[in-house]
């Protein structure tokens, strides 16, 4: 025989789980990087200059993307891709070298 308190606990398991397993498809992607709010293209004007927060924030502006950051030589970085961030990679003396989004 189920105890009272399985049953509420199995629902309620059960509604998580089914939770987890729809995507939300109510937003298409698109498939060039502008138009998922990234365009490197507009700050690649950048490279040879120092980085710095004000630069950094600035070019997140012009690129239009969501989040920006500086990736130094020896700076450990998430592989995850995110469309919508703007990297600034630079070398020891923040001189910036590449611009991308991901």
């Amino acid at each position: 025989m189920i105890s009272r308190h399985a049953t509420p606990s199995l629902l309620f398991a059960a509604l998580l789980l089914a939770g987890c397993s729809f995507a939300d498809k109510s937003e298409p992607r698109p498939a060039a990087a502008s138009a998922q709010g990234c365009d490197a293209g507009a700050v690649q004007g950048l490279i040879g200059q120092t980085a710095s927060p004000d630069l950094l924030e600035q070019a997140r502006q012009r690129a239009g993307a969501q989040t920006a950051r500086v990736i130094g030589p020896h700076d450990n970085i998430t592989l995850d891709y995110n469309s919508r961030r703007l990297n600034l990679e630079v070398d020891e003396r923040l001189t910036i070298k590449q611009i991308h989004c991901g």
